[in-house]
């Protein structure tokens, strides 16, 4: 028997933003997901790779290209921006309960003829077009908006390669993006010192090239700012979010960035992208993924990482939330649902496991409590697992548990808690919620 201690008398900071996404809700099409999305509690919208789908817009949303089309016009110019189908998008994003996390640059391009992730002509005015993006969203500028958006990225995946060597998001030296870099986070910091300012959302872990880009930072002494450090991992074992989260964050203090943020802005159940490219896209849609993602959004809370950002809720194989036909909900929606409950709580109870196939997150606001288990395994043992939980700091009564399995959605049972302690019964790739008033 496994077993799960949790300790409500001790409250260990707040409940961070584990369940936070990449791209919003869909709402402008006969078949949409709006209201499902309101409900689940997402509280952050990171925009990458918005404009692969018609329904937010197409290429004509997000992307640099799509709301500053022609390079050589002036960028103090509103007539020179396209942002019509962006604030639509964004808006959604905000209707939703959300907040937008904003990535300037481009999407992914897969294709021989690159449009968006070439170096761009006059690293200046790229800076000058991201600042008055913010202007329009957050001052007013051109029409715009005061959404009080904090959260703006510098690029997506600069360092990013195929199998072949193919460079996917950036078409230039590694040089050349810390250059860019250093100036767009320079200026914008400048110009607004309150917003959140960061990048590069990188593809690798804490290695040669994350090194290379904090030496450049730093380099005479300077302290280029980053606010927020984002990357990427794609595997089967949630685990890795806290073993890769202490790495970025011991990568990020020996650069003197102690109190840069850490956030994994990009995950999902994928064993590889090639011979299992498949297979994995299966596990995504199943409660094998769900499981993960809940399993995931546990080890995110007790390690360094700061935000953890599923991808993808846009219609696409990376979307284990809802359906690519029919938009309603699929098993991977739940735990955002479930996280939601504790977030909402904010003290975040100490909570420890014994057993590393369960894990378990909990939290409190003093009245109400809430624990969310998980049973996962990443070689698909089917077994099933009997879990003891101790529950310190709460009298004995009955609690309702909420089960999602292969065969359960959010099946609510009352369960009873004697001599501070209850047991469930949890199947393979189970989650469950437990919550007292």
């Amino acid at each position: 028997m496994s077993k799960v201690t949790v300790n409500f008398g001790n409250v260990q900071g707040k409940v961070k933003p584990m369940h936070a996404v990449n791209n919003g809700p869909i709402r402008r099409q006969r078949i949409n997901n709006f209201e499902e999305y309101k409900a689940s509690g997402i509280p952050f919208a990171r925009t990458h790779d918005a404009s692969f789908y018609e329904g937010y817009g197409s290429e004509h949303v997000v992307d640099i290209q799509a709301i500053f089309p022609d390079f050589s016009k002036n960028p103090h110019n509103p007539d020179s921006y396209d942002f019509d189908l962006t604030d639509d998008y964004l808006q959604d994003i905000i209707d939703a309960g959300a907040q937008v996390f904003f990535r300037f640059g481009t999407k992914i391009e897969h294709w021989r003829k690159k449009y968006g992730s070439i170096v761009p002509a006059d690293f200046n005015k790229w800076a000058t077009v991201c600042e008055h993006i913010i202007m329009h969203y957050n001052e007013g500028w051109a029409n715009g908006f005061h959404h009080n958006i904090m959260y703006w990225e510098i690029w997506n995946e600069p360092d990013g390669k195929n199998p072949d060597g193919s460079q996917p998001n950036w078409s230039g030296t590694p040089e050349e993006y810390y250059e860019l870099y250093k100036v767009t986070a320079t200026r914008l910091k400048k110009r607004f010192p309150h917003l959140k300012i960061g990048g590069p959302a990188s593809a690798e872990i804490a290695g040669d090239w994350t090194r290379a880009f904090l030496k450049y930072l730093t380099a005479d002494g300077n302290r280029v700012p980053l606010d927020f450090f984002s990357w990427h991992q794609y595997n089967v074992f949630p685990a890795c979010v806290r073993l890769h989260g202490d790495q970025v964050r011991k990568c990020l203090n020996d650069a003197g960035y102690t109190e840069t943020e850490s956030i994994l802005d990009e995950y999902n159940c994928f064993e590889d992208f090639e011979d299992n490219y498949a297979p994995s896209v299966l596990n995504v849609i199943s409660m094998h993924g769900a499981a993960y993602t809940a399993a995931c959004m546990a080890e995110g809370q007790a390690s360094d990482v700061n935000m953890l950002m599923y991808y993808d809720t846009a219609p696409c194989y990376f979307n284990g939330l809802f359906s690519l036909y029919t938009m309603k909900p699929l098993k991977g929606y739940y735990p955002f649902v479930m996280f939601s409950k504790l977030y909402e709580l904010e003290g975040n109870a100490e909570c420890v496991s014994d057993n590393e196939h369960v894990y378990a997150v909990a939290a409190t606001n003093g009245e109400k409590r809430c624990v969310m288990i998980t049973h996962y395994r990443w070689d698909k043992a089917k077994n099933d697992e009997a879990v003891e939980v101790v529950l310190n700091g709460v009298s004995d009564g009955e609690w309702i548990a909420e089960f999602l399995d292969e065969e359960r959605t959010m099946e609510k049972q009352t369960v009873s808690a004697v001599n501070g302690k209850l047991t469930l019964n949890m199947s393979e790739d189970c989650v469950v919620l437990l919550t007292k008033e």
